[in-house]
């Protein structure tokens, strides 16, 4: 029983891969009213759900130049970048099909919910954005929230691409790219159709589409007259969003290449996962680097002279449904080379070096006619993900200044002089304050830079899911952000800028409080304890205005809810109720019969005259 390994401790049984590929094909066959296959198999340790493809125009494309939208964050919740809060973006036909088609129906739900076999998903050709899509939303569904559950596999072949880089990034922060293993031939056109905006293949699309539709009376054999055009239109479009995408792993700065990005329809897709590229000489090259897999889809499917566009055309369409015949003659060999570390990529295919693992990588290099521009994009997407890995780890060396030790020192010196941390601070009177104020900039440096580096996408996709770093970015803002609120307050900023909570909040702790709030599976704002201060300052000034209390006294009972839940959790210091901190002063100003019915003198250790 051979096995194809597909990443570090990572192996796929062969005989899965078939059979997986074999019921994919099978599902185009089915009616149009079957949305589905379930395929058990006595004595198997899996089960699979194949989905068909869609052969129409508009089963590709709703509205120019890409089709893409908003990823739905209900059926997805982790399909967003967390920090900076953006969500990720789908093809807007595939997403409204699986909607349709597979989320709502019953039987599927259920089928997928009470299964105890490992799930397979799987899908030929757009059957295989299904399979994505179902994938994703198993994982979230049920797989996250059950440890013991064996992890869903999703295996494709021929699919489009279907998401862009915050989708790509999400799976692999959340750690689940690993589970979808995309096959891809190296003429397939298929998978890089979606790097071209509808535009620019309108007129060849749908003749194309109805030769490779299985069910179609039209010949296999004889090639549609639009096939040179097509091909020439998606690979001059895919070269052209490569390049673009090269010059950026290079660091390139160049005025012009932002000036040409305005004037050009770049495609927002980008692949995840891993993928296995089967040469067409019975070799299998795999890798899992985002950017190095968009450079290999490519630059593995030009032209070596333009003698061989209308042989390659002809190619691109006959190797959609060649995977069958392909995967067989490749797993009797299993000649599989696992791309890894890839800036130490030979850069020549005539290396002298006597090294059989160079041998072997420049022959399945040459196999994919990658040229020495080809490798050099290939190193740079390496040289990136080594980039990323040491700026995580220059951060990692900087938990020691982040620990905060000073700070909390401070907040129990405050304590014992029976004054809040929040209000000793507000006031400014010790050189103890002077340099908590110190502290606190010299953080705030540090956290700005990490941030600046999560918009830039320039630490590891998996860094805003590390449990330790949540922690401290929590520990972080509870500690810290009370004190910018009232350095805020203090100086009267409000005046100027509004209300803390719209104007005057930094990003390093929106971002924080979003971390903790994805991880915990909470609502978001629903972790706001750290703004409680300047929630109470916006209260303090409308409550003394004219108006009196009856216009916010609902804000301030859902204040009072807020404190009395967030001190029993214990995420909220008690030294709120001390007698002079400036929520006990202002709460104290509130009408008798306010007082009398507030859920404040409910919690454990209230005192009027507490100190």
């Amino acid at each position: 029983m051979a096995s194809l390994k597909v990443g570090e401790n990572r192996e796929i049984n062969t005989d899965l891969i078939q059979k997986a590929y074999s019921l994919a094909v099978k599902a185009h066959n089915k009616s149009s009213q079957k949305s589905y296959i379930l395929e058990k198999t006595g004595g198997s340790s899996y089960v699979i759900f194949s989905f068909p493809g869609y052969w129409s125009e508009n089963d590709w494309y709703d509205g120019e130049p890409f089709g893409e939208t908003k990823i739905n964050l209900d059926l997805f919740p982790s399909l967003r970048s967390i920090g900076i809060d953006e969500h990720a973006k789908v093809n807007k036909v595939f997403l409204q099909r699986f909607v349709d088609k597979i989320s709502r129906n019953q039987d599927f739900r259920k089928e997928a919910k009470n299964e105890k076999k490992q799930i397979v998903f799987t899908g030929h050709s757009t059957g295989g954005s299904v399979s994505t899509l179902a994938t994703i939303w198993f994982l979230e569904k049920y797989w996250r929230s059950d440890a013991s559950a064996t992890s869903p596999l999703c295996l494709t072949f021929g699919c489009p691409l279907t998401g862009n880089h915050i989708f790509s990034h999400a799976l692999r922060r959340e750690q689940w790219a690993p589970y979808f293993i995309h096959f891809v031939m190296r003429y397939d056109i298929v998978p890089r159709i979606l790097l071209a905006p509808i535009s620019s293949i309108k007129h060849e699309f749908q003749p194309i589409l109805q030769f490779l539709n299985p069910k179609s009376t039209r010949a296999s054999t004889n090639t549609p007259p639009e096939a040179s055009n097509f091909y020439t239109n998606v690979m001059k479009n895919a070269s052209s969003m490569a390049s673009h995408a090269a010059c950026s792993l290079m660091g390139n700065t160049n005025l012009l290449l932002e000036t040409m990005t305005n004037f050009t329809t770049l495609s927002p897709y980008k692949p995840f996962g891993t993928f296995v590229f089967c040469t067409g000489n019975r070799k299998l090259v795999i890798l899992s680097n985002p950017d190095a897999i968009l450079q290999l889809l490519s630059y593995s499917f030009q032209l070596d002279n333009e003698a061989e566009c209308l042989d390659v055309a002809q190619r691109s369409l006959q190797q959609h449904f060649s995977y069958g015949n392909e995967l067989k003659d490749c797993f009797n060999k299993l000649d599989a080379l696992l791309l890894e570390s890839l800036e130490k990529l030979p850069l020549s295919a005539d290396s002298t070096t006597a090294s059989s693992d160079i041998t072997t990588i420049n022959a399945a290099l040459k196999d994919l006619g990658l040229s020495i521009r080809a490798r050099l994009c290939l190193c740079a997407a390496g040289e990136l993900e080594k980039r990323k890995i040491g700026n995580k780890n220059s951060i990692d060396l900087k938990k020691a200044d982040i620990a905060m030790k000073y700070l909390e020192d401070y907040k129990l010196s405050c304590g014992r002089q029976g004054l809040g941390c929040y209000d000793a601070f507000k006031i400014q009177k010790s050189t103890e304050d002077f340099e908590a104020n110190v502290k606190r900039l010299e953080l705030a440096g540090i956290w700005d830079e990490i941030i600046e580096m999560l918009k830039r996408y320039d630490l590891p996709d998996a860094f805003e899911g590390e449990k330790k770093w949540i922690d401290l970015g929590t520990k972080y803002r509870r500690l810290v952000e009370p004190l910018d609120i009232a350095n805020f307050y203090r100086h009267l900023k409000n005046d100027v800028t509004g209300p803390y909570t719209e104007k005057g909040r930094p990003n390093r702790y929106k971002c924080t409080q979003r971390w903790l709030e994805h991880a915990q599976r909470m609502p978001a704002g629903s972790c706001g304890e750290s703004c409680f201060w300047a929630d109470v300052e916006e209260l303090r000034i409308k409550n003394s205005s004219k108006e009196g209390f009856a216009p916010f006294k609902d804000k301030v009972l859902q204040l009072e809810e807020q404190a009395k839940k967030w001190i029993n959790d214990k995420v909220l210091d008690k030294d709120v109720l001390m007698e002079n901190s400036t929520f006990m002063v202002w709460w104290k100003k509130q009408p008798e019969t306010h007082k009398l019915a507030s859920c404040i003198k409910d919690i454990e250790g209230f005192k009027i005259t507490s100190v």
